[in-house]
């Protein structure tokens, strides 16, 4: 793997401060999902992001960095992937997070890939068809980094992922087109020897490709650090500015 499988630490962290913009949206008729607009001065037409979200899903946090995007231009849809599934906050250690990917809460709701594939190509077709987005790029936190790398054949042009988690060398290997990451100094899932791996990987690959490494943070700080703390708050906005670059760079 070019990162581990997730682990108790995909789900601690801290509820961020501020009112969300934006508005619910359906997806396909079927999936749930989370719609930022970009101000009219500021829209850069034809371009749009699709967040695909760590496994506490659409929530305050990522909602509020769904409106960033859109806030620099980006028409931004964030991507309910765990069918109304997704974890609480901070779940209590002996949590079996292995169980819930691979069955679901109740038993029958699996968060494999062959079960979030099909909802992430639904995502991208949705802002190619529904929204007039010509120009996609993709954002994916921690799980969502894997659907991120596994979707560049699916139209995705320019990616963006923190702290991923369950990529593949295989899946890393096949990007078609730039992706940057963030990355923290702790982190058990994406630890030096990974990001090494996949800095390795992304070279022979012969892509446009960043890894931004944030000291004094842990895995989730681009979405779900202590912002109370000054150096967690820094690289948090630092990240999220990594991102809003690389698309500017790439995407426009």
């Amino acid at each position: 793997m070019a990162s581990n499988p997730p682990a108790r630490c995909c789900t601690v962290g801290v509820k961020h401060e501020g009112t969300p913009t934006g508005k619910l949206v359906r997806v396909a008729n079927k999936h749930d999902a989370y719609l930022a607009t970009p101000p009219a001065d500021k829209e850069h037409k034809g371009a749009g992001i699709l967040i695909i979200p760590d496994v506490i899903g659409i929530w305050q946090n990522s909602k509020l960095i769904a409106d960033q995007f859109a806030a620099n231009g980006y028409l931004t849809l964030l991507l309910d992937v765990f069918e109304g599934d997704a974890l609480q906050l901070n779940r209590p250690p002996g949590f079996n997070i292995m169980e819930w990917l691979e069955k679901g809460s109740d038993g029958k709701t699996p968060h494999t890939k062959e079960a979030v594939d099909p909802i992430v190509v639904d995502g991208i077709k949705a802002l190619k068809e529904e929204y007039g987005i010509t120009k996609l790029g993709a954002v994916g936190y921690c799980f969502g980094a894997k659907y991120v790398v596994r979707h560049y054949k699916d139209g995705i042009k320019v990616g963006y992922v923190a702290h991923p988690s369950f990529v593949e060398e295989d899946e890393l290997a096949a990007i078609s087109g730039p992706l940057a990451i963030s990355a923290a100094e702790t982190d058990s899932i994406f630890p030096s020897e990974k990001r090494h791996r996949s800095e390795e990987i992304l070279k022979e690959v012969g892509q446009p490709y960043q890894i931004n490494l944030f000291s004094q943070v842990e895995h989730g700080f681009a979405v779900r650090c202590d912002t109370s703390v000054k150096v967690q708050k820094f690289a948090k906005e630092q990240a999220f500015l990594q991102a809003v670059t690389w698309f500017n760079e790439y995407l426009l």
